[in-house]
């Protein structure tokens, strides 16, 4: 598989950070860009079939990159590996200083993530070899966004981390530009657009943090605590707390836009957002679809165990993992299931979808990838 990852990234260093949707080649971050949709334009198999597997030596929470045929994923065993999208082969892996469970940025031919041994890490995505490392004051957990530095042409990291700080890094040396701190830990990714970047916090404040300098824009009390990433849409951000709520917090007039509450139960997925609805798990077992513009109920979709893992919408369906050891795709439209398969452990990271094949990891430890066909033994339930 060719890709045009280099092309399509120096294009966005020119244009900025004008896109809110993965291409079909590639999956480059978690969530698939910096306002952390979760959205791709391309379309799943109709008939999905497991073509490999790879094993690792812990259980796979961190969700994977694909760029230029290569598949980047941490695991609990303290390593980042680089796979072959093809064959499942191992090209290289990297030993950190602690379980990796931060999503792996690929930007401009690096690799960028964070341990649970506080450090943040850069490698060459085509050897792993260290580029730089930066130290933080506790786990690094979130994954790694992306923004432009005022010159407009410098990549910049947004990043947080157990230690309470938001840190922004020089893409290129590892520098610190600025540091933001909150009251609690970071555990979720922040979304970037239009020169500000957003977070909730386990402080249960969502934060909203100017990219030039770090400095505050503005604070939004959102009633409990945030795991979870959100993410940005038209100047709303989009997130679940562990009080039971999912809210939609306008950045702009500083307010909670709405609130959609079902069942008891914490929101602990990251959303996939539409143009009109938004697609997140529950604890509670469910999968729900929400309206984007007042928060009314759409459908939901039950499975047998909660739902941490997050929603990836491709075209008009929805693909999603279950504590019940499940991978599921529903259709958007209704909730309606379209094929599920059994990986037998619970799935708590997003999938990476490219063109005909996706990939995710697995608590059993392994990085399973699927694709067209239907070979005997691995039908659709």
């Amino acid at each position: 598989m060719k890709s045009t990852s280099c092309r399509v990234f120096s294009a966005w260093l020119s244009v900025g950070l004008a896109v809110s949707a993965a291409s079909a080649a590639d999956w480059p971050m978690f969530r698939a860009n910096p306002r952390l949709t979760g959205t791709t334009e391309t379309s799943l198999p109709e008939a999905p079939a497991l073509k490999w597997s790879f094993k690792t030596g812990g259980p796979v929470k961190s969700s994977p990159a694909v760029v230029d045929g290569r598949v980047f994923i941490g695991s609990d065993d303290a390593r980042l590996y680089a796979l072959n999208l093809a064959d499942g082969a191992k090209l290289w892996e990297f030993v950190a200083d602690g379980p990796v469970e931060s999503s792996p940025l690929v930007l401009n031919g690096r690799v960028y993530f964070g341990s649970a041994g506080t450090n943040v890490f850069a490698l060459d995505a085509a050897t792993g070899t260290k580029i730089w490392s930066f130290g933080a004051e506790g786990e690094i957990k979130s994954s790694p966004t992306w923004t432009l530095a005022p010159d407009g042409r410098t990549p910049w990291l947004i990043i947080g981390g157990y230690d309470f700080k938001l840190y922004s890094l020089d893409a290129l040396t590892g520098r610190a530009n600025w540091t933001y701190e909150t009251g609690n830990y970071i555990n979720g990714a922040a979304a970037v657009d239009a020169g500000l970047t957003a977070f909730g916090g386990r402080d249960a404040i969502v934060h909203v943090v100017k990219v030039r300098d770090g400095a505050k824009a503005r604070e939004i009390e959102a009633g409990a605590y945030m795991s979870a990433s959100g993410a940005i849409a038209e100047g709303v951000l989009y997130v679940g707390h562990y009080g039971n709520e999912f809210l939609a917090v306008d950045l702009k007039a500083g307010e909670v836009k709405w609130r959609y509450r079902d069942r008891a139960f914490p929101f602990m997925s990251s959303p996939a957002v539409t143009t009109d609805r938004v697609v997140v798990g529950s604890r509670d077992r469910r999968l729900h679809a929400i309206q984007r513009a007042d928060g009314a109920p759409v459908w939901t979709f039950p499975t047998r165990g909660r739902i941490e893992a997050s929603p990836v919408v491709a075209a008009a369906r929805v693909l999603v993992g279950s504590d019940d050891g499940r991978l599921y795709i529903v259709s958007l439209a209704d909730g309606r299931e379209l094929w599920s398969y059994e990986i037998g452990a619970p799935l708590q990271g997003s999938a990476a979808v490219v063109k005909d094949c996706f990939v995710i990891g697995a608590d059993d430890g392994a990085v399973y990838a699927f694709g067209p066909g239907r070979p005997a033994g691995a039908a659709a339930n």
